[in-house]
Order: structure tokens, then sequence, then C-alpha cells
């Protein structure tokens, strides 16, 4: 696919993960806050520190960095991962009157963000090989993966002009840092404890 070809590609995903993974959530972890819907919460608290690696990984292609290709394609996998896996908030959520439009807002948004994101494993993995070539190549030969960084170079002039590209990639590698020890963590200690429940 040419690069002319592939943008109009490009920017659509970018600004449907604004909306999938950043707009309908933050309603929803609202609606559900107000509505003291704790399932809906518990879910939605777990949902944000998940998809914290999708933040993580636009400072890292602010600067240039190939591994942002592979951190945003792991997260495209853990986000569905986080949102179906505990049984005892699945349930929770099925015991919730089904006229509640709570329940249906989330249960149509959490469809919505597992379809959206399986798409999405698919579509950026096919743009991989980005993630292990040079930064300086990705930069400057590879132009297909370059169209990759023009929405969070975007992002950067727009929300973050004062900062610079290189300061923004040590946040993006220190966040990922903590992210993979928490990650870690999780996986060798708190899930042989708990399972799939989230309240234990």
């Amino acid at each position: 696919m040419t690069e002319v070809a592939l943008s109009p590609f490009v920017w659509a995903d970018y600004r449907l993960a604004v909306l999938f993974t950043v707009s309908l959530p933050l309603l929803l972890l609202l609606w559900a806050f107000i509505g003291q819907v704790d399932a809906v919460q518990r879910v939605m608290v777990i949902y944000w520190k998940v998809a914290s690696l999708l933040a993580i990984t636009v400072f890292l292609l602010i600067a240039a960095l190939p591994l942002g290709f592979i951190t945003g394609w792991i997260a495209r996998i853990l986000i569905p991962l986080s949102l179906w896996f505990w049984a005892d908030l699945n349930e929770d959520i099925r015991d919730l009157p089904p006229y509640r439009p709570l329940k249906l807002a989330f249960t149509s948004w959490r469809w919505a963000i597992t379809f959206y994101c399986g798409i999405g494993v698919i579509f950026s993995g096919l743009f991989l090989r980005c993630g292990v070539i040079s930064a300086s190549a990705l930069v400057t030969e590879e132009a297909t993966c370059r169209l990759w960084l023009q929405p969070p170079w975007g992002f950067r002039e727009y929300f973050l002009g004062g900062q610079s590209p290189e300061f923004l990639g040590f946040l993006g590698g220190a966040g990922l840092a903590v992210y993979t020890v928490y990650f870690v963590y999780f996986m060798v200690i708190r899930l042989a404890r708990q399972g799939r429940s989230a309240t234990r």
C-alpha cells in the first residue's frame, strides 16, 4: 500500500482510538462513579491501568522510538483481555437490571472496543517490522512507518509544544519500565493468588 493510500487509514485509526479508548471510557467511568455501580467502576479502573500503555506508546512515538510500534500492538491485545477477564465482575455486570442505561452503554462499548482492538491487532500487526528498525531509518527511510508518527507529532505540537521529543520519549520509557514491573508482578504473584477474581 502506498503512503498516500495508507494515510487516511492511519488518521482514522487514531481518531477511532480517541473515541473508543479515551472519550467513551472516561464518560463511562464518570457515569459509574456517579451512579455508584461498583462492578462497572472496577472494570473501568482496571481498563485505565491497562490502557495507560497507549499513552506510553504515544510518548515513545513522539520521540520516534520504534519500540512504540510493539507497545501499541500489545496494548490492543491487553485491553480486551482486561475487560473480559474477571469472572466475578462479569457476573456482577450480568446481574445488573437489564433496563439500566449504564449496563447497555457499558456492554455496547465493551463489544465495540473488543472489535476495534481485534481489527487493530491485525492492521497494526502489518507494521510490526517498524518496531525492529533503527530510529534513524524510521524517520528517514521508511515512509509507511513514518506515517504512524504524524498523529503523535501533531498531538505534541497541539498539547505539548513546549516539551522536546527526547524528554517525552524519556517519560514514555520510564512509564514503560513501571508498567512492565507492575505487569510482571501481576502475572507472577497476583494472578497466582487471585485467579480471575478482581475483588478477592
